[in-house]
């Protein structure tokens, strides 16, 4: 069973009444996958939506050749095939746990009921799904008009604010899901890393980063340059 404190602590329904939280942990089903393991495939009828308790889950999408593009990389606290709830749409993308997780599972049917009986209860969920929108448009901007570089900047300094300003940051999953989350192959990735070293923008140490520049690492995720 899946606790209102666990539920409480996420970003989707902080700041809720404690009795909302126990009727939302009344219809949450805990479910555990293996690392690799899909939890869905895009096409497949939305029966509910996730909510990462513990582990890592990507969202990914594959081109008609079979190329992969990751949407997502999502930790604890983090929600993902909400749009099938809101939208009534089949999932729009894979999902597979790219570490051991445990998720929370919310049928449609029973969030639905919630929500009619308490209107209030969507207003967290909109607010993040219109910061997804904005990671969307940010990801077509990347992948469409920005070297590597750039985009791999931009995507250091977006772990650094998730860390609130840390200098230093973990790239949590291999380098090659980072690369093909930047939309390029790991060959490219690793000199795109290079120049950020050579240019004394970073220092790297494994999944280690270090930020030295920060001034420099914003122009360059910017404006293409330091």
């Amino acid at each position: 069973m899946i606790s209102a404190e666990a539920i409480a602590k996420t970003p989707f329904f902080r700041g809720l009444p404690r009795e909302q939280l126990e009727l939302l942990a009344e219809i949450a089903i805990p479910r555990s996958y293996r690392r690799g393991e899909m939890i869905f495939t895009e096409g497949e009828e939305g029966k509910g939506f996730y909510l990462v308790l513990g582990g890592q889950v990507e969202i990914f999408k594959l081109s008609p050749e079979g190329k992969k593009q990751i949407l997502h990389i999502l930790g604890k606290g983090e929600p993902f095939g909400e749009v099938t709830v809101f939208a009534g749409v089949p999932f729009p993308a894979h999902a597979k746990a790219i570490t051991r997780a445990e998720v929370a599972f919310f049928p449609k049917d029973s969030f639905i009921k919630l929500i009619k009986d308490h209107p209030q209860l969507p207003l967290n969920m909109l607010a993040l799904l219109s910061q997804r929108l904005r990671e969307f448009t940010s990801l077509i901007e990347n992948l469409s008009l920005k070297e590597v570089s750039s985009r791999l900047a931009t995507y250091l300094l977006y772990l650094s604010e998730r860390g609130q300003g840390a200098d230093e940051v973990t790239f949590e999953v291999p380098k090659g899901e980072v690369a093909s989350l930047l939309g390029t192959i790991p060959e490219t990735f690793s000199r795109a890393l290079g120049r950020l070293v050579a240019l004394g923008l970073i220092e790297s140490e494994g999944q280690r980063i270090r930020i030295r520049d920060r001034e420099g690492l914003r122009n360059l995720a910017i404006f293409g340059k330091i």
